[in-house]
């Protein structure tokens, strides 16, 4: 008898413990929304003027607080759940990245990846509404400093290696610093506290020095540029990532493919017949801080005075008693 008493004892202190949570976290719960709800009401009578003014004429305007039975029943069956809205804002960011790069040769030469770490940027985010309603566009623009460049691979047959030909000849491998300015569209989706993002646009690029390596390469060819490269650059830009949330500061992180456009040497330059092009690509993945100018989510301060201004000439319609207030209160 004493064994089945002491164990039904600790059931019953849990049951009982149980319970309390439960009944705790409904009052909780119920506590919140009556919070919401009476402060919703409660910023409906502000604008009559005063809370004064509001018990001696809210039945007109339907603003009386139900009894406190009614309400929790009424609370216990809605469900209050509290949009994010995103405004129009912007931001500015650092990144760093590191690259896989590589040539598209036509005609074709052996090669391998090649890993650079180093890809800085500065940029700038502008979010904006599509239609008005729509918050998932906007634009970003930038300016960045990267390395970029080519290694050529042996035939493991032959052991004879890819040759550019003309001045080139001997060329087998090269380093460029450049700089690029990007002009993406800027697409994301909002949820938690993190973002999708997805990006695609164009690029203009200045390709600052560069770097050879072989055998034979002429002092002039392995220092720097020559008549027969070209230097300015320009392609498109894309890729996708995600980001972390932490209003007033973004955490992003991005994968990027980027195509030039522009060759790197001068179609010709080993004959006039047989053109010969070459065109960059990188893979750069970054990740970077972004600090938000203006407020993300929120009311703005255009939309706070502009409220204000709204009940500043309703608190005087109301002083004045226009019969448009007096027609509303009639109905």
């Amino acid at each position: 008898m004493k064994s089945i008493f002491a164990s039904a004892v600790p059931t019953a202190a849990f049951l009982l413990a149980v319970l309390l949570f439960s009944q705790s976290t409904v009052y909780g719960q119920r506590r919140e929304k009556r919070q919401k709800a009476v402060k919703v009401m409660a910023d409906s009578a502000a604008t009559l003027k005063s809370v004064e003014m509001a018990d001696s004429s809210t039945a007109g305007f339907g603003l009386r607080l139900p009894a406190a039975d009614s309400l929790d029943a009424y609370l216990d069956s809605i469900d209050i759940k509290e949009k994010i809205v995103i405004n129009d804002y912007s931001m500015v960011g650092i990144q760093y990245g590191v690259s896989l790069s590589s040539v598209m040769w036509n005609p074709n030469m052996r090669q391998s990846s090649v890993f650079y770490p180093v890809n800085f940027g500065i940029t700038y985010t502008r979010y904006g509404k599509m239609f008005g309603y729509m918050p998932y566009f906007g634009f970003q623009a930038g300016i960045y400093y990267a390395r970029e460049g080519y290694q050529f691979k042996a035939d493991p047959e032959t052991e004879t290696w890819p040759d550019l030909g003309g001045r080139y000849s001997g060329v087998r491998s090269a380093v460029m610093d450049v700089i690029e300015v990007p002009l993406l569209a800027h697409l994301h989706f909002d949820f938690w506290k993190m973002k999708l993002i997805a990006n695609i646009g164009f690029f203009a690029g200045y390709r600052l020095n560069v770097t050879r390596t072989g055998e034979g390469i002429p002092d002039d060819v392995a220092t720097g540029f020559v008549d027969t490269d070209k230097r300015f650059d320009y392609g498109i830009k894309g890729g996708g990532g995600f980001a972390f949330v932490f209003d007033p500061v973004e955490i992003h992180f991005t994968a990027m493919y980027k195509y030039s456009m522009g060759t790197l040497h001068q179609p010709d330059y080993y004959s006039n017949y047989f053109y010969r092009f070459s065109y960059p690509s990188n893979i750069i993945f970054s990740a970077g801080i972004h600090f938000q100018l203006t407020k993300r989510v929120g009311k703005t301060k255009h939309q706070l005075r502009r409220e204000a201004r709204e009940q500043v000439g309703l608190i005087r319609s109301l002083d004045a008693g226009t019969p448009e207030m007096d027609a509303k209160q009639e109905n």
